[in-house]
């Protein structure tokens, strides 16, 4: 077990406690967020406007005009032109997702929130990219899966480059962010080929891991070839985090043979959700944390 791993069973050993003591969680069963800590940050708003610092932008990709594709990008409130910034970039979970804790999923850029709860809105471009497909008028952003693999990754590239260029955007500090089907996409997307396997720096896998389960409904689910894709992950880290319990994927992992750089954080609550990252929790302190390590090694 790694120190950074001590570190965060300790503070969760600690946080329990105190949500047991204040009477917020029922024996037997995992507190819920909406009714545990209440967030300290509230994700802008997306707008139709020109990118500024502390606004959130939507934006549409060079080449992709006259379609319905379309991106967030979200400078931060310390941005300066001139300055480089690390990048993260973020998939969406799948659309129409509730269930019964309240916990909604609208697939969209404009409802990503990882990004903004692990930068607390400064010193990280923060762009959220879509899954892209085609329908009867051209392009759109695809709310379930991944839509065209091969259009969903040239828009990735082509997207990311674009940001690093113009608004100062760190090449060599390019992460991947995702919750569900974006934690998923981090392998599937992100390690698809050697091409976009080169783009990151690390990744956050939030909720679901790529060869955890061969029933999703999409080809490559097998595992032998997300074990294709996890072999282009290299020494690069991923910090991989799980509502209630992240043993499914430490167990496929394992099973690889792969040695990687993975940092496993158990959520102690229910909510299929990235609101924790909107709360000031030990899960958000050793993320930011584990962002921070990375950035500097």
């Amino acid at each position: 077990m790694s120190a950074s791993r001590v570190r965060s069973v300790c503070g969760y050993v600690a946080f329990a406690a105190a949500v047991c003591l204040g009477g917020g969680w029922v024996r037997g069963a995992a507190p819920d967020l909406s009714t545990t800590l209440a967030p300290d940050l509230a994700v802008p708003s997306a707008q139709t406007a020109a990118p500024a610092p502390g606004r959130r932008s939507v934006q549409t990709g060079a080449g992709w005009e006259g379609t319905a594709v379309h991106h967030t990008l979200y400078l931060p409130t310390d941005w300066t032109p001139g300055r480089k910034y690390p990048v993260l970039v973020e998939y969406a979970g799948n659309g129409g997702y509730k269930n019964a804790y309240g916990d909604v999923s609208d697939g969209s850029v404009e409802g990503c929130r990882l990004g903004y709860g692990l930068s607390g809105g400064r010193g990280f471009l923060w762009l959220c990219l879509p899954f892209v497909e085609a329908d009867a008028g051209g392009k759109r952003n695809a709310v379930k899966w991944w839509g065209d693999v091969a259009e969903t990754k040239r828009y990735c590239l082509a997207t990311v480059r674009d940001v690093v260029a113009r608004f100062g955007g760190d090449e060599r500090a390019v992460i991947f962010l995702g919750f569900s089907r974006g934690a998923i996409a981090a392998n599937y997307i992100g390690l698809h080929d050697d091409e976009i396997a080169g783009l990151w720096r690390a990744f956050i896998c939030h909720s679901h891991y790529d060869g955890v389960s061969e029933r999703w409904p999409y080809p490559g689910a097998d595992r032998a070839s997300a074990l294709v894709r996890l072999r282009r992950l290299g020494h690069r880290p991923q910090f991989i985090s799980q509502e209630g319990s992240t043993q499914a994927t430490r167990d496929w992992l394992v099973s690889t043979g792969v040695a990687g750089r993975w940092t496993f954080v158990d959520i102690p609550f229910r909510n299929h959700s990235p609101d924790w990252t909107l709360r000031d929790l030990p899960a958000r302190r050793e993320a930011r944390a584990w962002l921070a390590a990375v950035l500097a090694d």
